[in-house]
C-alpha cells in the first residue's frame, strides 16, 4: 500500500482531472470528511477504500498505489531544460509536479512555467490556463517581481487566446504596473505593455491602446532585442490598422519583419508572417498581394517543420485569402474542413473570424437566413465577452455581405447589434 502523502496527492489529481467534487467522487459509499483526510495525507488508505475510489475514478487500483516518482522535481526540471530542441517530453514533469510536496517553490515555479509553455505551444489553452492559475498564485508567495510579471503576462496572453477579456485585461494591467513600480528590465516592461496594448485594442479602447503604443515606440522598442522589438512593432501596427491608418500599419509591419531573420527565432519568424498576413487582410481595402506573399513565405517553413497549430493558422488565413481572391469554393472547402476538425486549436479571435467567413459564404451561397443567424450569434457572443473590436468586425461583415447581395430590405437583420466602433 502506498504511503502518504503521495497517495493523497495522486488521488486529488485524478479527481480534479475528471472534474469531480469530493462529494461527486465518494457517492454514498464514503464520507467527504474521510476523503478530505485521505487527500491531505492525514489518513492512510485501506485496501477497501483504495478499491472503491479506483472504481469511482474508472482506473485500476494500481494507478493509485504505484510508487511515487523516483526522481525529485529539481531533477525532472533539469532533464526538461536540457532536452534537445523539440524532443522534450513534459509528461514525466507533469506527473512529478502534480505530486510534489512543494518543498522547493522555485523549482515548482520553473516546472509549471515549462508545462504552461508546452501547453500553449500545442494550442491547449485550457491546460495552459490551469497551469498558469497555479503559477500566478505561486509567484505571489515567492515575492520575486520578475516572476510575478512574467506569470501575469503569460496569464493575460492565455486568457486573451481563450477570449476571456474580463480576466486578460486586469492581468496585463497589473503586470505593467508592477514592472514600472519595480523598475524592471526593458524586456519585462515591454512584454507587459505589449500584452496590454493588444488587449486594449481588442476591447475597442483605441485611445488607450494608441497612447500605450506610443510609449512602446518612444521608450522601449529602441532598446529592445530584435525578437521582442519585432513583436512590439507588430502590436503597434495592429493599433494603427484598427484606427484606419493602414499606411502607418504597413510601415510598422515592414519594420517588424525586417528585424527578424528565420535563423534568429524561427517560431516567431513564422508567427510574424502569419500575423502580418492577417493584418493585411483586415485592412480596408485588404492588401491581398502582400498577404499572399507573406503566407507563401510562412507556408514554405510550416509545411516542413511547423506545428499542427501553425498549420491550422496557415490554413485559416489561406481560406480568407481565397475569399478575397474571389475563389469562394476554395474558401468554403478550407473553412468547412477546419471547422469540422475535432481538435481545432485556433485562438478565440481566429476561430470567430473563421466562423464569420463561413457565415458570409453561407449567405452568398443562397442560404441567407442561416448565414444571418450564424453571424448574429457570433456578434452577440463577441460583445458579451467584451471582444468589442471583434464584435464590430462581425456586424460590419454582415452588413457588407448583405450589401454585396443587394438586399437592402434585409438591413434590419442586424437590428440589436451593439454600436461598437473601430
Amino acid at each position: 500500500m502506498l504511503e502518504q502523502p503521495h497517495f493523497g496527492r495522486r488521488l486529488k489529481r485524478l479527481r480534479l482531472e475528471r472534474g469531480l467534487s469530493q462529494a461527486g467522487l465518494v457517492g454514498e459509499g464514503m464520507s467527504t470528511g474521510y476523503l478530505s483526510r485521505l487527500e491531505s495525507g492525514d489518513r492512510r488508505p485501506t485496501e477497501r477504500a483504495t478499491a472503491y475510489l479506483a472504481e469511482r475514478l474508472g482506473v485500476d487500483a494500481s494507478v493509485l498505489t504505484e510508487p511515487p516518482p523516483q526522481r525529485p522535481l529539481t531533477y525532472e526540471v533539469a532533464v526538461a531544460l536540457s532536452a534537445p530542441s523539440g524532443t522534450c517530453d513534459v509528461g514525466a514533469l507533469g506527473r512529478v509536479v502534480d505530486e510534489d510536496a512543494g518543498d522547493d517553490p522555485a523549482a515548482r515555479w520553473q516546472a509549471l512555467w515549462l508545462l504552461s509553455r508546452a501547453a500553449g505551444c500545442a494550442g491547449d489553452y485550457a491546460e495552459e490556463r490551469g497551469r498558469l492559475d497555479r503559477l500566478v498564485e505561486l509567484s505571489e508567495t515567492l515575492e520575486v517581481p520578475e516572476l510575478r510579471v512574467r506569470s501575469l503576462v503569460a496569464y493575460a496572453r492565455c486568457t486573451r487566446a481563450l477570449g476571456d477579456m474580463h480576466t486578460a485585461e486586469p492581468a496585463a494591467a497589473e503586470a505593467f504596473r508592477l514592472a514600472r513600480s519595480e523598475d524592471l528590465s526593458v524586456s519585462d516592461t515591454l512584454a507587459a505593455l505589449t500584452a496590454l496594448v493588444g488587449i486594449e485594442a481588442e476591447l475597442g479602447r483605441l485611445d488607450a491602446a494608441a497612447r500605450h503604443a506610443g510609449d512602446l515606440e518612444r521608450e522601449l522598442l529602441p532598446a529592445a532585442a530584435p525578437a521582442q522589438a519585432a513583436e512590439g512593432w507588430w502590436t503597434a501596427a495592429t493599433v494603427c490598422s484598427r484606427q484606419g491608418d493602414h499606411a502607418a500599419a504597413r510601415a510598422r509591419l515592414d519594420t517588424a519583419l525586417r528585424l527578424l531573420r528565420s535563423t534568429d527565432d524561427l517560431p516567431l519568424w513564422i508567427r510574424l508572417r502569419l500575423a502580418a498576413a492577417a493584418a493585411a487582410l483586415e485592412m480596408t481595402p485588404p492588401e491581398v498581394s502582400a498577404a499572399e506573399c507573406w503566407l507563401a513565405e510562412a507556408a514554405s517553413v510550416v509545411e516542413l517543420i511547423g506545428t499542427s497549430v501553425q498549420a491550422q493558422e496557415l490554413r485559416a488565413l489561406q481560406a480568407h485569402l481565397a475569399f478575397h481572391r474571389d475563389r469562394p469554393d476554395e474558401a468554403r472547402a478550407i473553412s468547412a474542413a477546419l471547422l469540422a476538425e475535432d481538435d481545432l486549436r485556433l485562438p478565440y479571435r481566429d476561430r470567430v473570424r473563421l466562423s464569420v467567413l463561413d457565415g458570409r459564404l453561407t449567405i452568398l451561397s443562397g442560404r441567407v437566413e442561416e448565414g444571418i443567424a450564424l453571424l448574429q450569434g457570433l456578434g452577440r457572443q463577441a460583445a458579451e465577452s467584451r471582444n468589442l473590436d471583434l464584435a464590430a468586425h462581425v456586424w460590419q461583415a454582415l452588413a457588407q455581405t448583405l450589401a454585396d447581395l443587394r438586399l437592402p430590405h434585409r438591413a434590419n437583420a442586424a437590428d440589436g447589434a451593439p454600436h461598437a466602433t473601430r
